[in-house]
């Protein structure tokens, strides 16, 4: 008897009633998606009729080539651009090094789209930069539509995030192995070739696997510079949406052969990582030392270029949310009637982004900090499993959950559709691994010898849960639902799927100016979310005490 209550205790209990939640509403809606890929809709038999239909035509098979070649060259150039970038900032001194880092991350924090919309007011056709070298030079500027376009907004968009995964791996590189090298006559790029990149590869595959998974997301960028060159989210899209030649038991097809191929990379990625796992310990951490002649004046115009290119897009949003606009024209003169119009026509969908932002993140947090503790502290078979689950969401892009919670969802008696329910629960799953990840990795570095001590002393398991090992976490459940908010306030392929009028967030209220050419108020909104995040930025790292955010 006591053997059955040590295994049920409340921790047991916690992990079963956090199980439910994920069987309900991630297990059970990717089971109803892949049944009705393989329902006839017509007669109610099991067919493959979708999946024979989408690899026996180009059409289909093309837009998966694009987006497997916008997923690979996004990720390869992200870390080829990010990974110098770090080393430079980890080893020479640059001029506001701190205020760098905190731009760079803060380029990253907008929505993808809104990179795209701002390259397109810069170099489309009748873009900015792209008049003034046609008018002065008398150059035509290249197509940034199509895969270039894309290409562009997604590396600029993802390269702070690998960008951020390198430099937490060289705070934990010795310096001595670089002396070493340089000793062995290594020098410059062949010393980053045989001594940095081997003992960062575990942590570029991690981080290439987060912007490969994000890159493979993205509906919005290719939905407005794609232009004809079609991707996978765009086309589950069109296929769920479409009111004429829409098919959801087809969309469902697609996103089930998308599944197994992300599925398929994240266990390829797990398997390269843990053959090339190793663990370092820094007894003399890299410094940052500052250099002399061109070599300094090289590091710091690297640096400072990048940081100006990332942060371009956003800075000419807010410059445009100022000026006069008609409707797609920006006129001469400043005016705030831009801001007028957002605020007084759509201005609902702020207190609806907040609303829906903060009860999520509130649900995120009690989450994330349960299941940190069980899958650290109680493993056992339930865990384990609970721990598989909590990552699926890198996997499954957001449209495709948007479909899948809607599918399934759509009747009683759980007709959620719709509602606000919906939306939240999306954004919990979607975003609960940011707080999972840093809430368990700062568990880990904490003795579980504490805990022990308590109980000995005559403390139950709560009460030594929220007494001593809580108070210790909170560092790790705040870096974490940081990250978790800033992706929740710019997210928009699951929520252009399940919003209705009611549930309308800032990101789809910006797609859908955009798509209706109301560059103003677009950009007004774009101005708005990025002053918001910002803030949420700031604030944290006040709170925190911290100069960056950590991965």
């Amino acid at each position: 008897m006591r053997d059955t209550r040590k295994r049920f205790d409340v921790w047991t209990n916690i992990s079963l009633l956090i199980f439910v939640f994920y069987i309900l509403f991630l297990a059970l809606p990717l089971f109803t998606m892949l049944f009705k890929s393989v329902y006839n809709g017509t007669t109610g038999d099991f067919s493959l009729a979708y999946f024979t239909k989408f690899f026996s035509k180009p059409y289909y098979l093309n837009a998966l080539f694009n987006s497997v070649k916008v997923t690979v060259s996004v990720t390869l150039l992200a870390a080829i651009i990010a990974t110098p970038l770090a080393y430079i900032m980890a080893t020479v001194k640059i001029k506001g090094s701190s205020a760098i880092r905190v731009l760079i991350l803060i380029s990253s924090m907008s929505a993808p789209f809104i990179g795209a919309y701002s390259w397109i007011l810069l170099l489309g056709r009748s873009g900015v930069i792209t008049k003034f070298v046609s008018s002065t030079f008398g150059i035509q500027m290249p197509d940034i539509y199509g895969f270039t376009g894309i290409l562009v907004v997604l590396t600029l968009q993802m390269v702070p995030l690998i960008f951020m995964y390198v430099s937490g791996a060289l705070k934990n590189m010795d310096q001595s192995l670089m002396e070493a090298a340089e000793s062995m006559g290594y020098k410059g790029l062949s010393k980053m070739r045989k001594v940095l990149l081997p003992l960062i590869t575990p942590t570029l595959l991690a981080g290439g696997l987060l912007v490969f998974m994000r890159a493979l997301a993205d509906f919005g960028t290719p939905m407005l510079i794609g232009e004809g060159y079609k991707t996978v989210p765009v086309l589950i899209f069109n296929e769920f949406i479409s009111e004429v030649g829409g098919d959801d038991g087809f969309a469902a097809a697609i996103s089930v052969i998308v599944v197994l191929f992300a599925t398929t990379i994240f266990l390829l990625q797990k398997f390269v990582a843990n053959r090339k796992s190793f663990t370092m310990s820094a007894l003399h951490p890299i410094e940052a030392k500052k250099k002399k002649g061109f070599g300094n004046i090289a590091a710091h115009a690297v640096i400072y270029l990048y940081t100006l290119i990332a942060l371009l897009p956003q800075l000419y949003v807010i410059y445009t949310s100022f000026l006069k606009s008609n409707g797609r024209v920006f006129v001469k003169g400043f005016s705030l009637r831009s801001y007028q119009d957002a605020f007084s026509n759509i201005g609902g969908v702020i207190l609806n982004t907040f609303f829906l932002a903060i009860v999520s993140l509130i649900v995120i947090i009690l989450l994330a900090i349960l299941i940190a503790y069980v899958t650290v502290r109680r493993k056992n078979a339930l865990t384990n499993t609970l721990d598989i689950f909590t990552m699926f969401p890198y996997i499954v892009p957001g449209s495709i959950l948007g479909i899948a919670l809607l599918i399934t969802f759509n009747n009683k008696p759980l007709a959620l559709s719709g509602t606000a329910v919906i939306m939240i629960i999306s954004f919990v799953i979607r975003r609960l691994p940011y707080t999972i990840r840093s809430s368990a990795a700062i568990l880990h570095q904490i003795n579980d010898g504490i805990e022990e001590a308590a109980i000995s002393l005559g403390a139950s398991q709560m009460k030594t849960f929220f007494k001593i090992t809580l108070p210790m976490m909170l560092a790790g459940v705040v870096s974490g639902a940081i990250l978790s908010w800033i992706t929740i306030i710019t997210e928009l392929s699951t929520s252009i799927i399940l919003y209705t009028g009611k549930t309308k967030t800032v990101t789809v209220a910006i797609y859908t100016e955009v798509v209706r050419g109301n560059y103003g108020v677009a950009a007004a909104l774009s101005t708005i979310l990025t002053v918001i995040t910002v803030v949420s930025l700031l604030v944290f790292l006040k709170l925190s005490g911290q100069k960056e955010v950590s991965m």
